[in-house]
């Protein structure tokens, strides 16, 4: 059975899910953020076979998240780089890496240490905020039935 397309979709995430949806592809896009560039290297860090993961770069590439850069003589060697697309994923990423460290811990329970390069100072853990930089919940955000409306209608569907 062919997997639905969510091409023409108006929901964003659905279509987002199209191009890195599949957890091979977060895993590889992942693996592109740590430096990984060759397939041999992918392949070896995620223990994929060669099949899925020609799939899935190709697939990365397709949808302009990962470049394929032509690094030796003649095109011996292929690398594949994250475009500006590919590193706008990072606050997913970070996001999902977060929640799996909250819901589904490592067995030693030791979250992954994300620190500033910067600052070495730890990273915040990812929230969503409203234009003044509170927090909000799920319950705080809503959709407008009128994307002109600018009040907080409590007749409008909640996200």
């Amino acid at each position: 059975m062919a997997r639905k397309r969510f091409d023409d979709s108006s929901c964003s995430v659905a279509r987002a899910l199209n191009e890195v949806g599949d957890w091979w592809s977060l895993l590889i896009v992942l693996q592109a953020m740590y430096g990984t560039r060759r397939f041999v290297d992918f392949q070896q860090e995620l223990g994929i076979a060669r099949n899925i993961l020609g799939d899935r770069l190709a697939r990365l590439v397709d949808n302009d998240v990962l470049r394929k850069v032509e690094v030796g003589e003649h095109g011996s060697r292929q690398e594949y780089r994250l475009t500006d697309k590919g590193r706008d994923l990072l606050p997913v990423v970070i996001a999902l890496r977060q929640w799996g460290d909250k819901w589904n811990p490592s067995p030693d329970g030791a979250p992954l240490d994300l620190r500033d390069r910067r600052t070495g100072r730890p990273i915040r853990t990812m929230t969503v905020q409203d234009a003044d930089g509170n927090t909000l919940s799920v319950r705080d955000v809503y959709v407008p039935e009128d994307p002109a409306e600018t009040a907080t209608p409590e007749s409008s569907s909640r996200f």
